[in-house]
């Protein structure tokens, strides 16, 4: 597990992360897509999981994450979109994920999941999809070390940004301001060069970026580009 802490995400000394998304990337050379993204410049990868049935994909499971752990040094940031993620945190736990992401909308318990992924010994992150208001997290706010909002359908990469869930960006970092609470804002879908000043701008610190940065031959260039796009 890559131990990671606020004040040293990012290798570049910046407060904004990178994260490819391996859901973009080649399956078939995996190692390879994860070294190169690494070499590129990426601060975290992230691994969406899906389970077919909190939505309606299929794709990494601990085995995969077990096997990535060993050949990169970058924090393994997992989004489990899962049904009763509470099957799942130990798994990934053991597997080497540094963050660990569940949905507010897949549990009943989402304080006791917040505490057992703690207890297992990774960052906790909690995240809303694109119809769920930022109320229902307010009170595990303070809890958490991450929150991710997505601006898109959970369940399929290439989708297009929408819009709306800037404001809820911008809502997350006024509750944070206000409280002086400590979690990073993190944003899933859609991202390219062309939204990604304003989607920092609202107050992101953590950028998933899927086909613009897999989606390039060039991945160091792809990966500059979006940086470019946080100064």
């Amino acid at each position: 597990m890559k131990k990671i802490n606020k004040k040293s995400f990012a290798k570049n000394g910046s407060s904004k992360l990178i994260a490819p998304s391996l859901l973009s990337a080649d399956f078939a050379n995996l190692a390879k897509e994860v070294k190169e993204v690494e070499e590129a410049g990426a601060d975290w990868l992230h691994i969406d999981v899906m389970d077919g049935h909190f939505v309606p994909n299929l794709t990494i499971g601990p085995l995969v994450v077990e096997a990535l752990n060993p050949i990169t040094k970058l924090p393994l940031d997992c989004h489990l979109m899962v049904a009763e993620p509470e099957k799942w945190v130990s798994a990934f736990a053991k597997a080497g994920a540094s963050i660990i992401t569940v949905h507010a909308e897949a549990t009943h318990h989402l304080d006791r999941l917040i505490h057992q992924i703690r207890e297992a010994g990774c960052k906790v992150g909690v995240s809303i999809n694109p119809a769920t208001p930022v109320s229902v997290l307010s009170e595990v706010l303070a809890q958490v070390d991450l929150v991710l909002v997505m601006s898109v359908n959970p369940g399929f990469g290439g989708q297009k940004f929408i819009p709306s869930t800037l404001k809820k960006i911008s809502e997350l970092a006024e509750i944070r301001r206000k409280n002086d609470l400590t979690f990073v804002i993190e944003i899933d879908g859609g991202v390219s060069a062309k939204n990604i000043t304003a989607i920092s701008d609202a107050g992101c610190d953590v950028f998933v970026a899927g086909s613009s940065v897999f989606g390039e031959a060039d991945r160091k260039k792809a990966i500059q580009v979006l940086r470019k796009g946080l100064k």
